[in-house]
């Protein structure tokens, strides 16, 4: 389940709260994941301010935003990578309220290894992911069942 950070100057968005939902919800639509309470309460992003003069290119300006998007290893494919940085992008810069930020955000995409995460005191691994999702869908299907029969 993917985390993203987002590192800008302060005062480059003004509503953190729903930058940091946008791109949560872009990244599981590219993962393609089942819309599962599992996937939607584990797939999170965190947005940094930055102080004044804590970014900096050769020339010297401030003006950048960095993305990373810390994903299980393999889940991104080719089209899904290219489809997450342009949608990531898009969404920073209007959120900024400055289109021209997307000439200056960079989307840094990290695959984390097999067990090289945790949640809850665990170090999880995909086959970890898929029997919990395969739990939560037999429940879900279960309950379904059950609502059917009354």
């Amino acid at each position: 389940m993917p985390m993203i950070d987002v590192y800008s100057a302060q005062g480059t968005f003004a509503n953190k709260h729903d930058l940091a939902r946008s791109l949560a919800a872009a990244v599981m639509r590219w993962e393609k994941v089942p819309d599962l309470a599992l996937f939607r309460s584990n797939t999170a992003a965190f947005v940094h301010d930055l102080p004044a003069g804590s970014i900096s290119n050769v020339d010297g300006d401030e003006n950048y935003v960095r993305v990373q998007v810390l994903t299980p290893a393999g889940v991104l494919d080719r089209e899904k990578q290219l489809g997450v940085v342009r949608e990531l992008t898009d969404i920073v810069a209007s959120s900024a309220g400055d289109p021209t930020l997307a000439e200056r955000t960079w989307v840094l995409i990290t695959e984390s290894p097999e067990g090289g995460w945790g949640i809850g005191g665990h170090a999880n691994t995909g086959p970890d992911i898929v029997q919990a999702a395969r739990k939560e869908l037999a429940a879900a299907a279960a309950k379904g069942a059950e609502a059917d029969q009354a």
